[in-house]
């Protein structure tokens, strides 16, 4: 089922949400399922529960390719629960992002360029990688909303955050 997404200003999205307790269970794996057509539907490159007005700690992201982002590498399509980042290095480096809960916006925010993500997947098995560029990137953006942060809350310099069709023309305007 496609779920509407929850927009800035909402307070919902300013909570930080609950870690998931089972694994493996009925409503676990619609929650995901849900969660999925509502990304593929928007064209999104990932989405938290709690943009549905779930609130737990479950993210998903991936994608092959995006339209939105089109010089981005290839991301594996990932469920990640209860995660746990770890930056490696200091190494920070600005980008381009947008987000279901934010349409028609764009917005440069800095971001560390290498981590580690570890968590669960929905049957409760260890997920551990490591992550750099957009990858991490999207690793991130996607966390931050476990913690009710939206990335217009980290854009630093505010000459370089806009609407999409005047920024970028021709470009889609919702994606996360």
């Amino acid at each position: 089922m496609i779920h509407d997404v929850l927009k800035m200003g909402d307070p919902r999205l300013l909570r930080v949400a609950e870690p998931v307790a089972k694994f493996d269970t009925p409503e676990v794996h619609a929650l995901i399922a849900d969660m999925f057509e509502t990304m593929h539907a928007l064209n999104g490159a990932g989405l938290a529960a709690p943009q549905i007005g779930v609130n737990l700690r479950l993210v998903i992201f991936g994608f092959s390719s995006s339209p939105r982002y089109p010089d981005a590498d290839a991301v594996p399509e990932t469920v990640l629960i209860n995660p746990i980042i770890t930056f490696i290095g200091d190494e920070q480096e600005d980008g381009w992002e947008g987000c279901l809960s934010v349409p028609g916006l764009r917005g440069v925010v800095p971001r560390y360029r290498s981590l580690r993500y570890q968590g669960f997947d929905q049957y409760g098995k260890v997920i551990d990688r490591t992550a750099s560029d957009f990858h991490a990137r999207v690793v991130q953006h996607e966390c931050d909303h476990l913690d009710g942060v939206l990335y217009p809350m980290r854009v630093r310099d505010f000459k370089q955050f806009g609407y999409t069709d005047v920024l970028f023309p021709g470009m889609p305007d919702n994606d996360d």
